[in-house]
């Protein structure tokens, strides 16, 4: 009897992996872009089960399996998903309630509703065709964790995050309270002003999730030295983890690439020679590329920001698509924000193949998961997203995604919406991801 009890068990165990293992999904990719060659492979065939790529060739040499559920993307420009290498998914200001104030809406709204948040933000960035989001604090007590946990055990769709925990900075972080109000301070940041508070801030987010250090580098006037910024990399790389690095003043720039970190954020001293230091380091850039619009900047500022990134792309520097587009548009997603970032990459007049790079295989370097998620190839997981129009001859055509798989699984299909597969798996993907 008992014998009989496990056999049966054992079938059921083949006959469920066999089952799973049939579900193969075949891409009919007409025009298969590589992102890091610029070029093109025509009439392509990409293979996925429910989470990865398994296949991806010629048609005349990958077979289709009989049973393979076909998506015909023979007549659309077929690549892997966007990055934005720095957002703040639980952070939205809301100008109608708190004049675009981040201090006031940190006080306004709490961890759960800023989690909420971040799953909208998420979501909305997920359907402009952006599968991986490195978002980089106030998140209030780790809602960018939650979410994280959240879209990797399936409960819902969203990019990957790569999320940094609480900013670590000098007392105060970017906040100047009162006396009376210096706990509104945490969560928002982690005051660290000694080697062993800089230890403990580090290891506590990565307790608590992180995959990133983000660090406050000089936002008071008390801002890191280059030793305490090699500690930072140094206690961060135990785990494996870089430390990204906003910065505000030239010096503070300075120092931060003379310590060796990851990634500088926010282009607003970054000049000729700090892009030179950066470039010659193989230091990433995730700029501020705010655009001028009728919802956001100045042309003042936007010219400098179109200067400022023409300059480190004429030094060789390692740039990524960055955003920082943690504010509420009315009528627009905070996809449609963030597409809109490139109105500045066109006009500092960068080639749209190498934006595209930039967006996509520098993004996935900069998140440093180029060797395990990112580029259309087999044992990678099935981020996969398309559009109308060639975004090699124009950029402008990664305005209109129509079709976004995320881990193997259909989000976007012919410009709409279909998440249902998703919140349909959560408990079977579990926590043995």
């Amino acid at each position: 009897m008992l014998l009989r009890t496990v056999l049966t068990v054992i079938s059921v165990l083949i006959i469920g992996v066999c089952s799973v293992a049939a579900q193969i999904t075949a891409i009919r990719a007409g025009n298969l872009i590589d992102p890091e060659t610029g070029t093109i492979a025509q009439d392509q065939i990409i293979l996925t089960d429910q989470e990865t790529i398994i296949a991806v060739g010629p048609s005349s040499q990958v077979s289709i399996p009989a049973d393979a559920l076909i998506i015909d993307l023979s007549d659309r420009y077929v690549m892997p998903g966007l990055v934005d290498t720095h957002d703040h998914l639980a952070l939205t200001y809301n100008n109608g309630r708190d004049g675009g104030s981040y201090y006031l809406t940190t006080v306004l709204d709490g961890t759960p509703i800023r989690a909420i948040q971040a799953f909208s933000n998420g979501f909305q960035k997920l359907a402009s065709g952006f599968t991986v989001v490195r978002d980089l604090g106030n998140a209030g007590n780790y809602a960018d964790t939650a979410l994280r946990q959240a879209i990797e055990q399936g409960w819902v769709p969203g990019p990957t995050i790569i999320n940094s925990g609480i900013i670590i900075g000098g007392m105060g972080g970017q906040f100047s309270p009162t006396p009376e109000r210096s706990f509104l301070i945490y969560p928002e940041y982690l005051d660290a002003d000694t080697h062993d508070e800089i230890i403990k801030a580090v290891r506590q987010n990565i307790l608590y999730g992180a995959k990133v250090i983000k660090i406050m580098v000089d936002a008071k006037p008390y801002g890191y030295t280059v030793e305490e910024m090699e500690l930072f990399v140094s206690e961060a790389a135990k785990s494996g983890l870089k430390v990204a690095g906003h910065v505000q003043t030239y010096e503070g720039a300075k120092r931060a690439i003379e310590a060796g970190i990851w990634s500088i954020d926010h282009d607003g001293p970054l000049n000729d020679e700090l892009h030179k230091m950066m470039a010659a380091k193989g230091i990433w850039r995730a700029g501020t590329e705010t655009p001028f619009t009728s919802y956001s900047g100045s042309q003042r500022s936007f010219d400098r920001h179109v200067e400022k990134l023409k300059n480190a792309y004429e030094n060789g520097v390692n740039l990524t698509f960055s955003t920082d587009a943690d504010y509420f548009v009315p009528g627009l997603t905070r996809g449609e924000i963030t597409i809109n970032f490139l109105l500045t990459w066109k006009a500092a007049e960068i080639p749209a193949p190498d934006i595209l790079k930039f967006m996509t295989i520098n993004g996935y370097k900069a998140c440093d998961i180029y060797d395990e998620r990112g580029p259309i190839k087999p044992g990678f997981p099935a981020d996969i997203i398309a559009s109308q129009e060639n975004p090699l001859e124009d950029i402008d055509a990664l305005r209109d995604i129509r079709f976004v798989m995320k881990d193997g699984r259909v989000f976007k299909q012919n410009g709409i919406v279909t998440p249902m597969a998703f919140f349909h798996s959560g408990p079977e993907r579990g926590w043995n991801k």
